[in-house]
């Protein structure tokens, strides 16, 4: 669409530095068009605050916090967690919670008949492609403004001038301006000293974490927690029945005063570079691995095998935006039928941020301490023999035929 026919936009609003700045930028730009800003709740709790009167003193006609904690936990965050998808060790929090808000984003664009979609996605990163692939698979024709493409802005620093001279509200400050993304799931940090690969996180300065305590704060003496799955999915806490995205909530609150779920990477990004950023994933990072020991006494060789080849294409397909293909869906299908034994309860000891395995019970496992057992069992060793060769049966062929051969 040419500028002049944009009259009415809806953007994606988190009041971060990015969104609060493009507001006025939109306004000048796209012939003060109406800019409806529309906050995906994801769980970002603190960041909603006040977020209605900033996005309205900055520019904006309405806004909209649209509450996607359920949605998003129990359609992203748990399929994705039951697939086991890691991408490079990052569990996914960003990258679950883009597809969830622009689903939202476009609802609410179609429903205000808005001539185009507004993300503050820089050029440079993986969100412009998840966004924007969610609302192609939406809403197909709808007009994508991404400032970022268009602005003479070339850093965040010129964000900040450009906010400070339009009286643009910020929380942030030159030396407090990390790039930051936060939901129920994790936290993410990148920037300033991290962009040096050589800089070690400054995990023990107040203020840095906001998730959990470094290791070396936690408690001196372990936490134990047990944790109750059906079919895959998070049920009960500590023998209280929960739903999956309060279990979450708890675990973050018993795993960040352990020092559980800190992750320092440099990743490979979509567009090509790599990236260093820093994680706070305290629940997740306990869910993961709790879910994992339960797996591993639930599911024979062959499937959970399989299963975790194509745990790398499903975190590589939710990392790169491509939440809503066909290949997603069937990736979830073949998981969900995984899942429908794995039910079991799993204890954890939290400790300095390690998680311990503490035990594992279920009435689907497939651990026969009978035939196990290194006492006596019904197990006929001498079985073995027959086996050995005929699975070795190709090796000794082989060797025969090589020996005949250099013997000629």
């Amino acid at each position: 669409m040419k500028k002049e026919n944009i009259k009415k936009v809806v953007l994606a609003y988190s009041g971060g530095l990015d969104t609060s700045v493009i507001i006025p930028w939109l306004k000048e730009n796209y012939n003060n068009c109406e800019v409806i800003a529309v906050s995906g709740n994801v769980g970002q709790a603190d960041e909603l605050e006040g977020l209605e009167e900033k996005a309205l003193k900055t520019g904006a006609s309405k806004l909209y916090v649209l509450d996607l904690t359920d949605e998003y936990v129990d359609e992203y965050i748990i399929p994705t967690m039951k697939a086991g998808a890691v991408y490079e060790e990052y569990l996914l929090g960003t990258s679950t919670a883009r597809p969830c808000i622009a689903k939202g984003l476009v609802e609410v664009a179609l429903k205000e008949n808005a001539d185009a979609i507004v993300h503050g996605c820089t050029g440079k990163g993986n969100d412009q492609v998840r966004f924007e692939l969610a609302i192609k698979h939406f809403a197909p024709d709808m007009p994508i403004i991404a400032p970022w493409r268009e602005w003479e802005l070339k850093s965040r620093e010129d964000e900040i001038d450009y906010a400070e001279a339009h009286n643009v509200p910020l929380k942030i400050n030159r030396e407090t301006n990390y790039s930051k993304d936060k939901n129920l799931w994790h936290l993410s940090h990148e920037g300033l000293d991290l962009e040096d690969t050589g800089n070690e996180p400054m995990y023990e300065k107040e203020g840095f974490l906001e998730m959990g305590v470094s290791p070396i704060k936690a408690p001196d003496t372990p936490t134990y927690i047990t944790l109750d799955f059906e079919a895959g999915v998070p049920v009960a806490l500590d023998g209280k029945k929960m739903s999956a995205k309060e279990i979450i909530l708890a675990l973050n609150e018993v795993g960040g005063k352990n020092g559980i779920g800190i992750l320092d990477i440099v990743e490979n990004r979509l567009v090509g570079m790599k990236c260093r950023g820093i994680y706070e994933t305290p629940g997740g990072a306990i869910l993961y691995k709790a879910h994992s020991v339960l797996e591993s006494v639930c599911l024979d060789k062959m499937t959970l095998h399989e299963k975790q080849r194509i745990a790398i294409t499903f975190a590589e397909l939710v990392y790169n935006g491509q939440w809503f293909t066909p290949l997603r869906e069937a990736l979830s299908a073949f998981v969900d039928k995984t899942q429908e034994k794995v039910t079991g309860k799993v204890r954890l000891k939290l400790y300095k941020g390690n998680m311990i395995n503490a035990g594992v019970w279920s009435d689907y496992s497939l651990y026969s301490e009978e035939i196990a057992t290194f006492g006596e069992s019904d197990y006929d060793q001498k079985d073995s023999q027959g086996f050995i060769n005929l699975y070795g049966l190709p090796i000794k062929v082989q060797a025969i035929v090589d020996k005949k051969n250099a013997n000629k």
